[in-house]
This record gives C-alpha cells, sequence and structure tokens, in this order.
C-alpha cells in the first residue's frame, strides 16, 4: 500500500491556507501535458540497495495506470533516471556529504549498472522518452537536457510521480514550477523513507508549488 495519509485532509489544510483554494490549473491539456517518473530505479527500489525506498515498490501500479492513461490521451511519459559517470567529481559538495558512501554510490548510478536501471515492472514503451540526470532535480542547468526535451514537445503541464518525494521529486517539482509549468503531483504516487516525510514534502509543495491529486483523480483528468 502507499503512503498512509489522510488525502482529502491535507488538501483541506492547503486549501485553508490558500483561502479556500487547493487546486488551481483544473484538466490538462493531454497533448501539452508530461508525466515525470522520477528515479524509479532498481538502486532506489531493489530490497537492499544502496538508497533502498520500500515504499517506492508500492506505488508502481499507480505510475503504470497514469503512464496508460497518458499515453492514451496523446501525452509523453518520460522516465528520469538519476545518473553518474564513473570518476565523476564535478558535484564535489555532494560527495564530501556522502563520506566513504560516495564511491559505492556513484557506481551504483552508472550507466549500464545494474541498480542504474529501471525497475523492470515499470510499463515502458518505445513511444516514451527516457532521460538523464546528474543532480536531484531535472532542470538544473547543464546536467539534463529535460527543459529542452519539454520545450521541443510544447509542454506547459507536468504529472510528477516516482522517489524520493522530498528529494528528486520535490526538488524537479520546485523547479519547474519556477520555469514557468503547470505541475501536479500524484499523492499516492510517490514514495519517501516515512510517512511523515511524504507528508511534509506535499504540504509544502501543494501550498506554493503545485496541485496535488490521487492517481485515480489524475487518470479521471487525463480521460
Amino acid at each position: 500500500m502507499p503512503h498512509a495519509i489522510d488525502h482529502a485532509a491535507l488538501i483541506a489544510r492547503i486549501a485553508e491556507r490558500r483561502g479556500g483554494v487547493a487546486s488551481i490549473f483544473g484538466s490538462p491539456d493531454p497533448s501539452r501535458t508530461a508525466h515525470l517518473v522520477v528515479d524509479m530505479q532498481n538502486g532506489f527500489m531493489e530490497e537492499g540497495a544502496p538508497v533502498e525506498v520500500p515504499m517506492a515498490r508500492d506505488i508502481v501500479d499507480q505510475i503504470n495506470a497514469i503512464s496508460a492513461a497518458v499515453r492514451a490521451s496523446g501525452g509523453v511519459n518520460m522516465f528520469l533516471r538519476y545518473t553518474t559517470a564513473d570518476g565523476d567529481t564535478a558535484w564535489p559538495v555532494f560527495m564530501e556529504r556522502m563520506g566513504d558512501g560516495a564511491a559505492p554510490h556513484r557506481a551504483a548510478f552508472t550507466p549500464g549498472n545494474h541498480y542504474w536501471n529501471l525497475w523492470p515492472t515499470l510499463n515502458v514503451t518505445k513511444q516514451d522518452v527516457l532521460i538523464e540526470k546528474r543532480r536531484f532535480s531535472g532542470f538544473t542547468p547543464g546536467t539534463c537536457p529535460l527543459h529542452q526535451a519539454l520545450q521541443e514537445r510544447g509542454i506547459d503541464t507536468l504529472i510528477v510521480t516516482g522517489t524520493l518525494t522530498n528529494c528528486c521529486c520535490e526538488s524537479t517539482v520546485r523547479d519547474a514550477m519556477q520555469h514557468n509549468y503547470k505541475v501536479l503531483m500524484a499523492t499516492d504516487a510517490n514514495a519517501a523513507l516515512s510517512d511523515e516525510e511524504h507528508e511534509a514534502a506535499l504540504y509544502s509543495l501543494g501550498w506554493i508549488f503545485a496541485d496535488l491529486y490521487t492517481s485515480d483523480e489524475i487518470v479521471g483528468l487525463l480521460s
């Protein structure tokens, strides 16, 4: 099961803070919508993986449902993969914070490594797009071609799913809004290491950066 949070209560809290309004954007134009699936890789999902997020294994069905709805409606699915390169030292502060774990972390997410690959039960088709990102956010300049890929397709609305809710997903959502994208986030298709971290991140994002929906609600909006 996904995170045990009260979605309705969360939306009510956000609406109260926003003067009674929780959702801003309404139904998206599917042809201008991209579904960003963030870091659903073996290295974040497999039992015993370097950065295991157990709850991420429980959101695959919801992500697959949104992906199917996006394809059917004429949108595009973009699967983001956290990526490092062997010997890459371009992010020294992060490597310093990782300490003794820096080298194995860097190796784990090197292209071609088992941990770098997408989780096997994700439904990925030939019409979907795979994008490598070298920072937490897919919008960090010079580290990911995401923004260019979205602009080339005329995308103005993003649906965000994946892991970690309060790291790569949150970083990408915050930057997306500041790049002038409308953002929808699926509360039951993002995963963190605890319910508390997940809900705290969603509250902050829902207040300022994104509209929050369940995966079923997003599928309904697309159909």
